[in-house]
């Protein structure tokens, strides 16, 4: 149970750096929208969606690669840090040296259509996507051995610090110098000299300015994590390296289309007034608003995605590993479940950080969602077979089933379902890549997961959700009373069984 509570302990840490940092970045969105116009907020928000894409690529799956290799027995960490590290560095500076070969292409084919920026405009915002690419890669190894030697505490200082700086960065660049230039206490002198590096009409340069200058100040704080650091090339090192990481790239593009894709071909599938008086985009703004409210469930499982790579590999070789593993499974699926709970029992708090109620019709997926994310969580914690095992290529084929899942099932779907099928299909395809690494990894890699007990835990969450819809009362403090109380009641039964079953092993 210490090692249980050690985790517990790291994971709320590390989720601490991420909560706060999607917090933020979700309260900078009015911030975004209240200064710059919608075309060039499109701008911002296209960009940083291929920048996810090919932060996949620059990392190359070697953070976990590195978790691996450092935990193997006699294994030379410092060697294996170094060796990481290089191909990090010279893959991210090809990948950089082509995306630049290309960049009037690119920044052509974007601008197009755009009457408010010309190409060379994307040009310059292309040249910031890839520092800000770069700078990320350089960092990933650096944040992974804080992980590796469990320094939760200041891996999440700098994470904190960073995502400090980008707020500050943002607010002086986007609203504290463009006040100065209208402000009649500044001299003329002063706003001169301020216009001469300062665009006040490209508004859209200064926050990717604003996050690359944030990352690039990261590199102080973690000068003493790459001590000792050197360019280091040896192939039989390498090749093994790469052909474990190869894959887990592979996985996690085709995590992204599962991820993104509904939101990029919503619209395309959407018939003609489907939704009668409302656009498309309409319904799009609608099913990407709600979906912000399955992330209190993708914060839980980034915190713990965080603290329990390095915690399953270090743990690897411990005689009882496979039964912690099991444990790990069970109290976290507790941990989720509670967060469905929480927040579909309590929508008519949640639906209040969306503000305009007209977003409150698209509320019934956001169940859906959560129940999806449950099983990503899953999939997660099950793919620790296949990466115990160096049998990543498994990640491939799951990866590339669900992907193949995610389109076939948004094709047939969203015509019929509108983004309500979009969120089924979501919830489908997870749950069906997590049964598949679950089949696999009982045959390759058997932890003894409670699974009839999980399965009963869900069941039971589920259903209470469902016939939670049909007890309603006219006092909606009373509906919140009622519901808490049966979340309550739901978690002190499992907790006397679990209690009592503990009992009677002792």
């Amino acid at each position: 149970m210490s090692l249980l509570k050690k985790l517990a302990g790291q994971t709320a840490l590390y989720g601490l750096s991420s909560m706060i940092g999607r917090a933020i970045n979700f309260l900078l969105v009015p911030v975004y929208t209240s200064l710059l116009f919608p075309a060039e907020y499109g701008i911002v928000t296209e960009l940083y969606a291929y920048a996810a894409f090919f932060n996949i690529i620059y990392l190359f799956g070697m953070e976990t690669t590195y978790f691996r290799f450092a935990n193997k027995k006699d294994a030379n960490e410092p060697h294996i840090f170094n060796h990481v590290n290089t191909q990090i560095l010279i893959g991210g500076l090809l990948i950089s040296l082509i995306i630049l070969f290309f960049t009037p292409q690119i920044a052509s084919y974007l601008s197009d259509g755009n009457s408010n920026k010309t190409a060379t405009d994307f040009r310059s915002y292309i040249y910031y996507v890839i520092a800000i690419l770069f700078t990320d890669a350089a960092l990933s190894i650096a944040f992974a051995r804080l992980r590796l030697q469990n320094k939760a505490f200041w891996f999440a200082s700098v994470k904190l610090m960073n995502i400090g700086l980008t707020v500050l960065l943002n607010v002086l660049l986007l609203w504290g110098i463009p006040l100065m230039l209208v402000s009649d206490a500044v001299s003329i002198s002063t706003k001169e000299f301020i216009l001469s590096w300062y665009d006040p009409a490209d508004l859209v340069s200064y926050i990717f300015i604003s996050n690359l200058i944030a990352n690039v100040l990261q590199f102080p704080f973690l000068f003493k994590i790459f001590k000792g650091f050197k360019i280091t090339w040896d192939f039989k090192i390498v090749q093994p390296m790469l052909v474990y990481a190869f894959p887990l790239m592979v996985m996690g593009l085709a995590g992204m289309v599962n991820e993104m894709l509904d939101r990029l071909i919503l619209r395309e599938l959407l018939p003609d007034d489907f939704y009668p008086g409302s656009s498309k985009l309409h319904a799009l703004g609608i099913y990407g608003a709600c979906y912000k409210l399955s992330m209190f469930m993708t914060l839980a499982i980034q915190a713990f995605r965080y603290a329990a790579e390095p915690f399953f590999f270090s743990r690897a070789s411990d005689k009882n590993s496979t039964q912690l593993f099991a444990d790990i499974m069970k109290w976290f699926v507790l941990v989720c479940l509670l967060i469905f709970l929480g927040v579909s029992l309590n929508m008519s708090i949640f639906k209040h950080f969306l503000g305009n109620e007209d977003y409150w019709e698209g509320l019934a997926i956001v169940p859906i969602l959560l129940f999806a994310n449950l099983f990503f969580f899953f999939f997660y914690n099950l793919s620790i077979w296949f990466k115990l095992t160096d049998k990543t290529y498994w990640g491939i084929y799951i990866s590339l089933f669900g992907a193949a899942l995610t389109i076939i099932g948004n094709v047939l779907l969203i015509p019929i379902l509108g983004y309500l099928g979009a969120a089924w299909v979501t919830l489908f395809c997870y749950a069906s890549i997590a049964t598949c690494s679950y089949l696999l990894g009982h045959k390759y890699y058997p932890i003894p997961y409670p699974v009839v007990k999980i399965i009963v835990w869900m069941g039971s969450a589920a259903l209470l959700v469902y016939f939670s819809s049909f007890v309603e009362f006219a006092n909606n403090y009373f509906n919140l009373l009622v519901y808490n109380g049966m979340i309550a009641i739901w978690l002190g039964c499992i907790l006397l069984l679990e209690k009592s079953a503990n009992r009677l092993k002792a």
